[in-house]
């Protein structure tokens, strides 16, 4: 029996025997010999799709993979799960889908990989949940898996000026300020977005990307390469071939997330200014691995984390700068050296974070500033608490200036009302805008708001205005604004009980987040407040809503609780 075949641990089940003669006719079907079978299969998941530039090329990458299989010895099988566009939902009621398909996504891999029994998975992704939902679903899986990036758009550039969809969203803003005629506007939307790939900034696809590599269910360097480079076919195909590594060593999942590796992944997150949606995920991968992960631990670790990276939107580089310098492992191996990262925790190289970065050597460059001059000396994502908040909010800090601001509520019970009262320039300096019912069960699906506060900045008043929702917002937003307020306003969150004109306080360096409204007031509001009624009552939105847990939670809809450190 070939060594091969000794790594058939499940899809032996399927085809091997003379009672499998159906299942061997199936697969010889699809061209596949007996050679083939002989071999473990190996499913290599992505969420290729002509809805997004994210994930246009995938297929192409998906192929490189398979090749990596093939050469180690494997036979690989391909399939596909769905991805939704956070950038052509963002702003319309479509957008109530991204978070949903992060569970979709996780629960299509697992089923597909359950029902056909391969041994092992490789899964690429391009947009923002696609990232994540993959990995919650190696988690769940817990069979040899190797998470693989399809890569970051190169930056546009108009007038000398390097362009990013952010700059789009914000010139949205400036437009309707009278700021930009359509002719500027026009010019930035055609040449903002040049090809293949996901959006060029440090955003929440480059985020993920990077704390896939921090996690070590990736390759080191992996994250960096542009969706078009030749480096990011090279590895797509080694990727291929780890994961038959991992196979042959048995080497799993939760061999690899860990608590440690967790932990590992916030204070990359920190280091380089990244997106508030990492909070979301991470609380939902270390769910899926049965870890107790709490926002508690993000504040943790944050003030020991200096901000280093300096990465759109709150800084000047984008993620093909990074990669020019080093990529990911350039900051992993500043953190390590100053003790920052936990040195032991496995990766899918079969070695430790300190051997994959111990032989490195980096050159003068910008884009990653020493840890004896950081940009900031403690991490950007904050973890709020308070009346408004008691169970917590998270602001992304970099790029703001005003860490305290207080001022009357401008309440909001939808996204599409905020934003055309911006466009209408009916919000004034000194307001907090409060977006409400857009939380997980609210919206449902806590929509992300880049059309609101971009076109926020783009006025000019994201010194002068701050926001507060239970939704979410774009790795491309930028400024004091707060979300994932929990409890949200649909469970009876204290986020409810606002009313327009509330003073509203928010101490970003000190992590508070008060309604300046006293307890008597708010109970005499509170046993006047119902819950409206949802916005669907059938379909997947409807599901989701009925099984979510809260925005401090994740999100998700994991039923796995057996949870330990």
């Amino acid at each position: 029996m070939s060594r091969s075949s000794n790594m058939k641990h499940r899809s032996g089940n399927a085809t091997s025997g003379p009672e499998r003669a159906p299942h061997r006719s199936m697969y010889k079907a699809m061209g596949l010999k007996d050679d083939d079978l002989s071999k473990p299969l190996i499913g290599v998941a992505n969420t290729w799709n002509e809805v997004t530039p994210c994930n246009l090329h995938l297929d192409k990458l998906a192929d490189k993979a398979k090749h990596g299989v093939i050469e180690a010895g494997g036979t690989p099988r391909e399939f596909v799960a769905i991805s939704v566009s956070d950038g052509i939902s963002m702003g319309l009621e479509g957008m109530k889908g991204s978070l949903v398909s992060r569970e979709v996504i996780a629960d299509s891999v697992e089923l597909v990989m359950f029902a056909q029994r391969y041994d092992a998975l490789v899964g690429i992704a391009g947009c923002d949940k696609s990232l994540p939902g993959i990995i919650m679903a190696m988690v769940r899986l817990n069979l040899p898996s190797v998470f693989v990036y399809g890569g970051t758009i190169l930056p546009g550039f108009y007038e000398g000026k390097s362009l990013t969809i952010q700059d789009v969203f914000e010139a949205v803003g400036s437009y309707s300020a009278g700021k930009m005629s359509l002719e500027e506007l026009t010019a930035i939307e055609n040449n903002a977005c040049p090809g293949a790939g996901s959006c060029a900034g440090f955003y929440t696809a480059n985020t993920m990307a990077s704390i896939s590599e921090a996690l070590g269910i990736a390759l080191p360097g992996s994250a960096s390469p542009p969706a078009t480079s030749e480096l990011r076919d090279q590895v797509c195909f080694n990727t291929g071939q780890t994961v038959m590594k991992l196979l042959q060593n048995g080497i799993r999942p939760r061999d690899i997330i860990t608590f440690e590796s967790l932990e590992n992944s916030i204070v990359l997150l920190n280091a380089v200014g990244g997106s508030t949606n990492a909070v979301l995920h991470l609380l939902a991968i270390a769910k899926e691995a049965g870890i107790k992960l709490t926002m508690a631990d993000f504040e943790r670790l944050r003030p020991k984390v200096p901000h280093i990276g300096d990465l759109r939107p709150g800084g000047r580089y984008v993620m093909s700068d990074l990669h020019k310098v080093g990529g990911v492992p350039l900051v992993m191996k500043k953190l390590l050296d100053h003790g920052l990262l936990n040195r032991n925790a496995l990766t899918v190289t079969g070695k430790s974070v300190s051997e994959n970065l111990s032989d490195l050597k980096f050159g003068e460059q910008d884009v990653v500033k020493p840890i004896e001059s950081p940009i900031h000396s403690e991490g950007t994502l904050r973890v709020l608490r308070g009346t408004l908040a008691p169970d917590g909010a998270v602001v992304k800090i970099a790029g703001v200036e005003k860490h305290l601001f207080a001022g009357k509520a401008h309440i909001f019970d939808r996204e599409e009302d905020a934003f055309s009262a911006i466009t209408d320039n009916k919000i004034y300096p000194g307001e907090v805008v409060v977006i409400r019912y857009e939380g997980p069960k609210g919206g449902p699906g806590m929509r992300e708001m880049l059309a609101v506060t971009g076109a926020i900045v783009g006025q000019g008043l994201g010194e002068s205005v701050a926001l507060v929702t239970d939704g979410r917002f774009s790795g491309a937003t930028r400024g004091l604004m707060i979300g994932h307020v929990s409890p949200e306003a649909m469970v009876g969150g204290n986020i409810a009980l606002v009313r327009n004109g509330d003073w509203i306080t928010i101490d970003a360096t000190n992590g508070i987040l008060n309604l300046d409204v006293d307890e008597d007031e708010l109970s005499n509001r509170r046993s006047q407040w119902k819950p409206p009624e949802p916005h669907y009552k059938y379909g997947v939105l409807a599901k989701y809503a009925s099984m979510v847990s809260s925005a401090s939670e994740g999100a998700g809809c994991t039923m796995f609780s057996n949870t330990s450190n």
